[in-house]
C-alpha cells in the first residue's frame, strides 16, 4: 500500500516536468494508492489559487472513487509537535509521516525532507 505525497499528485495536476514518472506509477498500482485528507485539502487550496478549480473538480471525480482518503486519529495530533521537532520536519511532512507509520505504508514523494524518515518506507519517485 502506497501513501502518495501531494506533490505527486500536484506534478500530473499541473503538468511539471516529472509528470510522466508519476502518472506511470499510479497508473501501475491504482489499486494500492492512498491519500491524506490533508493532501486532498491542499491539492485543492494549491489548483484554486491558480484558477484551476476544474482540475480539481476533475480530479475528485477520476481520482477520489478509486483511492482511500486516510485521517489522522484525533488522538495522535498530539504527537505531531514532538514529531516536527525531533525529526526536523514541516507540519504537512510531520502529518504524512505520522499518517504513513500508524496504517503501516509507504510514502511514495519526491520530496528530500522525507530522506531524515528511517521508520517509515519511503520510495522517491
Amino acid at each position: 500500500m502506497f501513501l502518495v505525497d501531494t506533490n505527486i499528485f500536484l506534478e500530473i495536476l499541473l503538468n511539471q516536468a516529472k509528470k510522466d514518472n508519476c502518472k506511470n506509477f499510479l497508473d501501475s498500482n491504482k489499486s494500492d494508492i492512498k491519500i491524506t485528507d490533508f493532501s486532498l485539502h491542499s491539492i485543492g487550496v494549491i489548483l484554486f489559487k491558480y484558477g484551476k478549480g476544474n482540475i480539481f473538480q476533475k480530479f475528485v471525480e477520476d481520482v477520489i472513487p478509486q483511492t482511500q482518503i486516510l485521517s489522522l486519529p484525533i488522538e495522535l495530533y498530539k504527537e505531531l509537535a514532538n514529531v516536527i521537532k525531533n525529526m526536523n520536519l514541516d507540519f504537512d511532512d510531520a502529518y504524512q509521516y505520522r499518517i504513513a507509520k500508524y496504517y503501516g505504508v509507504k510514502v511514495v514523494t519526491m520530496d528530500s525532507d522525507f530522506r531524515k524518515i528511517k521508520d517509515v518506507e519511503i520510495l522517491f519517485l
